[in-house]
């Protein structure tokens, strides 16, 4: 049995609280609205539309546990805006891309490949020229809160533990 209330509904183990399907549906519906490339608008200001629809979709969602699709929603619209950048540059590309400081070798294959801007915007090229950074300068909110692996949030796992005890009292033998 699913069941849904005001966007919410409860993982399958029953255990944590997370984001409806239907309520994702609706994101990504807003989002292709507002990054469709055929709307005649600069990239700042679908970054901006993005800047008002955002924040007040994460306030009212904040408090989901299961953070996994909130992510994925991350990396989709980071690729949709790079995809939009990329068919905004045009013939251009291969110029931008070495501005930017990609190799030759890479903005050429990049820029001429024979594939549409949807899959280029997955390339490392342009994961160099328009990083996760590029996108925070602009202003676009992020939905997930970023994990930050510092030392101490790493498991510390010793590679000798298994053979010599485990961390146990060393064996003795009796006097």
């Amino acid at each position: 049995m699913n069941r849904k209330s005001l966007g919410f509904t409860v993982s399958r183990n029953g255990a944590k609280l997370k984001v409806a399907d239907k309520a994702l549906d609706k994101l990504k519906d807003r989002v292709r609205e507002l990054t469709r490339r055929t709307r005649g608008t600069t990239f700042a200001a679908v970054v901006a539309e993005l800047g008002e629809t955002l924040p007040g979709w994460k306030a009212y969602f904040g408090i989901a546990e299961v953070l996994s699709p909130l992510r994925d929603l991350d990396k989709g619209v980071r690729r949709k805006l790079r995809c939009h950048l990329c068919k905004q540059w045009g013939r251009a590309g291969y110029r931008e891309l070495r501005r930017r400081g990609v190799s030759v070798r890479e903005a050429w294959h990049t820029s001429k490949s024979a594939h549409g801007p949807w899959r280029v915007s997955q390339t490392p090229a342009l994961s160099i020229v328009l990083p996760l950074r590029f996108f925070e300068q602009m202003g676009l909110p992020s939905l997930a809160p970023r994990q930050e692996f510092a030392s101490s949030n790493r498991r510390m796992r010793d590679p000798f533990v298994r053979w010599c005890g485990g961390g146990r009292e060393a064996f003795s033998y009796p006097d």
